[in-house]
């Protein structure tokens, strides 16, 4: 029993549509491949699916192109010059607009303004004055945020400055500073260091070179040899 004969009219269903696509395509493209190879003939198939799948089949020893421009031979017109003219009429509006950005351009940095009228030299002054404005704006938002950047890093190095000299105990570390030398019977050049807490076994005293300010920026006289006390 032979299959029913089905109605040619668009398939509703989705699903359906892709499926019947599918398989018909794969018999279009088979016929092609046969009719090639039995009749010697070139053939050339392009397919663009509902949803905008491309498939094409091809002759064997020719492409595409190859068989278009025989179609354009054999029926005497071109495929191209739609396509050419429309492409030569955008390329010439896109050179109007260039040539008319240059001129503005020219006109903006003060040149060309000989063939202006009153009107459109008056357009041309309060546009260079509102592009002026603009930069401006632009030039003083940029001063103040270098400004304040500027600031917040001169802060960040007081502060890191700040924190060294803590750390170092040259401004309020009470266990670091000078002590006069006993032995020296007082401030003869010798200061001594007194490192956590201060006791004998943390001691240490050094003589002061001449001409170098100690690290209260006090300078004594006299040259002595750094020495452990």
């Amino acid at each position: 029993m032979g299959r029913g004969k089905i109605e040619i009219k668009r398939i509703e269903n989705a699903t359906n549509r892709q499926v019947t696509y599918s398989k018909r395509r794969s018999g279009i493209m088979k016929k092609a491949r046969e009719l090639t190879v039995l009749c010697d003939a070139q053939v050339a198939i392009i397919m663009f699916s509902s949803t905008g799948k491309y498939h094409e089949f091809c002759s064997t020893g020719t492409d595409i192109k190859g068989i278009f421009d025989r179609y354009q031979q054999a029926i005497g017109t071109s495929l191209w010059i739609e396509q050419y003219e429309n492409m030569q009429r955008t390329l010439n509006h896109l050179k109007d607009i260039n040539r008319n950005l240059r001129t503005e351009i020219r006109q903006r940095m003060g040149e060309d303004l000989d063939a202006l009228e009153f009107e459109e030299l008056r357009d041309l002054e309060q546009n260079v004055d509102a592009a002026l404005k603009e930069v401006r704006q632009r030039k003083y938002h940029v001063i103040t945020t270098q400004t304040e950047t500027y600031k917040k890093k001169v802060k960040h190095s007081q502060e890191a400055y700040k924190n060294l000299q803590q750390e170092l105990g040259m401004r309020e570390d009470p266990a670091y500073g000078f002590v006069d030398n006993p032995a020296a019977g007082g401030w003869d050049g010798v200061a001594a260091v007194a490192m956590g807490g201060g006791s004998a076994a943390d001691m240490y005293a050094f003589r002061v070179v001449p001409s170098q300010p100690n690290l209260h920026g006090m300078a004594y006289g006299g040259s002595h040899d750094l020495r452990l006390g």
